[in-house]
């Protein structure tokens, strides 16, 4: 079939996509500097990046929202892109799959997103619900969103199904059964907590066609049990081992002991969660070593200066400590 310079097919339709990969994908957080607009910090962005390529982990994911997508500008999803892929090369991970979070309000946008990406390196899309114009989304109109990005999109859809950030909208198990046979879209993140569409992805398509990831940690192996592939989690940002363990050990059939570590790793990932981004941000800097300035996010989000709330998110987190740190003992 003739494609276009998008390597998109002549009759419209993408051309056929890989599997989306299976296993531990981390959301990035984005960091940067102390000036008034709070550009890029290229530095701090490195040594997290470098840190995470070199933990073990299935992919990276940018632009996510752990990594603050809604302020991030195209130029800057780009730049990270291209730094990404410089870093995980130098870190002797040159294959290691970067998806990019494209987001946003327009078709158009989206698509012309999803290309920019595609060429500063990016593997997949990491693609929300547009919700501005909530009241007029309806069910249709939200898969026709998702066909039409993924007709254009040089690189494969992930769709990222998450409620709470999109005024409620939810790509519900029969609109999942319609994009899941569209050739570019490979897969979704289900920050929705559904272990029920898991259930129903996996009944109706191989993971080579569609594959459905849990959107946090804390129900990793339920998702493993029903023919999920893994997870996109925040807490991967601090203890990446641990969350690749849970997966090796349960893929392994060694039940019992990832069920022992999914226990601890629900509680982390609790703090994780209610914590927030900003907190997120805060304690993965605080205990990484990462440079005060670097540690809030874009405004308006607020600060997480509340030394209660650092105190209990630092007890909540660190129940994994112990675990990361013999991890890294026996891989060193």
């Amino acid at each position: 079939m003739p494609s276009n310079e998008n390597g998109v097919g002549s009759n419209g339709n993408a051309a056929a996509s890989r599997p989306y990969p299976p296993g531990i994908h981390v959301p990035s957080l984005t960091f940067f500097d102390s000036s008034t607009r709070q550009e890029l910090d290229p530095e701090t962005q490195t040594k997290h990046i470098t840190f995470l390529a070199k933990s073990g982990i299935h992919g990276i994911v940018l632009a996510g929202t752990n990594g603050e997508a809604i302020a991030l500008s195209r130029k800057e999803k780009v730049d990270l892109t291209r730094l990404a892929k410089k870093v995980v090369s130098h870190a002797g991970k040159p294959d290691l799959p970067i998806t990019v979070g494209t987001s946003g309000i327009s078709t158009r946008d989206v698509i012309d997103d999803s290309v920019a990406v595609k060429e500063a390196g990016a593997d997949f899309a990491l693609i929300l619900v547009p919700s501005f114009f909530h009241f007029a989304m309806t069910k249709d109109a939200i898969c026709e969103f998702y066909e039409e990005v993924a007709d254009a999109s040089p690189i494969p859809v992930l769709i990222y199904n998450f409620p709470n950030v999109t005024a409620g909208l939810n790509v519900d198990s029969p609109m999942l059964d319609r994009l899941a046979k569209h050739s570019n879209i490979v897969g979704v993140k289900l920050t929705c907590g559904s272990i029920a569409k898991v259930t129903r992805v996996s009944a109706a398509f191989s993971p080579k066609q569609f594959s459905a990831l849990a959107g946090q940690s804390d129900w990793l192996i339920p998702a493993l049990s029903v023919g999920g592939t893994g997870c996109i989690t925040g807490v991967g940002n601090l203890y990446p081992k641990s969350c690749v363990a849970v997966y090796d050990l349960y893929m392994a059939g060694k039940f019992e002991e990832a069920q022992k570590l999914q226990y601890t790793l629900g509680v982390s990932e609790l703090g994780f969660g209610d914590g927030g981004i900003n907190g997120t941000k805060w304690v993965v800097s605080e205990l990484l070593g990462y440079p005060e300035e670097a540690r809030h996010c874009r405004r308006p989000y607020p600060r997480f200066t509340s030394k209660d709330k650092q105190k209990w998110i630092l007890d909540q987190v660190r129940t994994l400590e112990s675990e990361e740190a013999r991890l890294n003992k026996s891989s060193a």
